[in-house]
């Protein structure tokens, strides 16, 4: 049962939830995909290493107003605005998995050590699968951050409840606060109001086999008056991105997910590609764009771990030729990377 339900909305079910345009992916095939790839032995390993670079913890920790951002690895992200610190989707374990031992391992050691955090104030989270929310990572974050807030998809809040201590849901007093699509919950920056918005995309929820589509799952969007961040979170390409760009208009920043689409016969219902990356990004007309969801843990998917940079500069550069002009300012960070903008 949805505690959540509301028969008004078209994308809630009693059991839970379903997308706007393909409401929901039953993953046929699942033992095909994986019979091939034990077959085939893949992935195969990157064909040069993935390097990172030391953060630049000055910068990071300086108390400036001005918009930054730096990919910590896979989906997590710091943006930093007007003296708010945010934390997208994160993760520092090892492994992406139920199990300590098993499942997708780390790859690549996050851009930013936790202990080298600067005070978290804000944590996004854009779904519940093992590689965006980790127990272990959001439990730390609750313990050594003081007055830190939690967003999360409906539903996600029961998970909360039950499993880290210190979350609160109710009250005056509660640190994570659940949104369903197209609500926005507004925080106070240095100087201005931010208001943050939960966006529709096309994925899917569970963090085991039963519990598929019991709670939702998004993007999110940080408007801040001067600035306009979207962070993709998870998706495959619908028409739930045009959606965003008529209600939000145009982003400053995008952080958009390239990894994890092969085999495309299973995958493209759930994840993008890089030029379904590239058009989602042309799509909600994004000024610049940081790729995100690859180079971090291994084994999601069937491609090599360092193939979606080169596919995304592949895209790139078709795109060039196509229609004459520059690429659009879609950047591949190392992890530890920081990009900076102005208002």
């Amino acid at each position: 049962m949805n505690p959540d339900f509301t028969p008004e909305k078209t994308h809630h079910r009693t059991d839970g939830f379903v997308n706007r345009y393909l409401p929901r992916s039953h993953k046929k095939g699942v033992f095909k995909w994986i019979c091939n790839r034990v077959w085939n032995r893949l992935p195969k390993p990157p064909s040069e290493p993935i390097q990172g670079i030391e953060p630049n913890l000055e910068l990071i920790h300086r108390k400036i107003l001005e918009p930054r951002a730096t990919w910590i690895g896979h989906s997590t992200v710091l943006f930093q605005i007007d003296g708010v610190n945010i934390l997208t989707d994160p993760h520092f374990g090892k492994r992406a998995s139920p199990i300590g031992f098993l499942g997708p391992k780390r790859h690549q050691e996050p851009g930013i050590p936790f202990d080298q955090l600067p005070p978290i104030h804000v944590v996004l989270l854009s779904h519940n699968h093992w590689d965006h929310l980790d127990q272990d990572s959001v439990q730390m974050l609750i313990d050594h951050h003081q007055n830190i807030s939690f967003f999360v998809p409906l539903g996600v809040q029961y998970w909360f409840k039950k499993y880290i201590k210190g979350a609160i849901i109710e009250g005056s007093q509660a640190n994570v606060i659940a949104l369903d699509w197209d609500q926005f919950y507004t925080i106070k920056g240095k100087n201005h109001s931010i208001d943050l918005y939960f966006l529709a995309v096309q994925h899917w929820s569970a963090r085991y086999v039963k519990d598929r589509y019991q709670t939702l799952w998004g993007s999110w969007a940080v408007i801040h008056p001067h600035y306009r961040f979207w962070f993709s979170g998870d998706l495959a390409y619908s028409k739930d991105v045009q959606d965003i760009a008529q209600k939000m208009g145009q982003f400053d920043l995008a952080a958009i997910a390239i990894g994890a689409y092969e085999p495309r016969w299973f995958m493209k219902e759930s994840h993008i590609n890089p030029t379904e990356a590239l058009k989602v990004m042309l799509d909600i007309g994004a000024k610049k764009a940081i790729a995100i969801h690859w180079g971090t843990f291994e084994g999601l998917s069937d491609e090599p771990l360092d193939q979606p940079a080169k596919d995304l500069q592949t895209a790139l550069e078709k795109y060039a030729q196509q229609f004459k002009r520059s690429h659009p300012d879609f950047k591949v960070l190392r992890h530890g990377e920081t990009v900076i903008s102005t208002f």
